[in-house]
């Protein structure tokens, strides 16, 4: 997912996937668990999340999963 808004300022990008996190914004409501969900979803299968940003042009959020191994035909058939 990508956005073009203010970016995340390079000093929280360490932090920004823990529990509880939350942006510099003071108006905004929420608990800061929602990258920490997306973070632990996708460790419990393996696989890893990552943000690039930069200030002033915006943030891509990115995830890769591993390939599923093929499963054998049954042989029921």
């Amino acid at each position: 997912m990508a956005d073009t808004g203010c970016g995340i300022p390079e000093e929280k990008l360490a932090g920004i996937f823990e529990r509880f996190s939350q942006g510099a914004k003071p108006d905004r409501t929420g608990l800061g668990l929602g990258l920490y969900i997306v973070r632990r979803i996708v460790e419990a299968h393996g696989g890893r999340v990552w943000v690039e940003s930069q200030p002033r042009k915006g943030s891509a959020f990115h995830f890769a999963l591993p390939k599923a191994p093929r499963r054998a035909p049954d042989d029921d058939t």
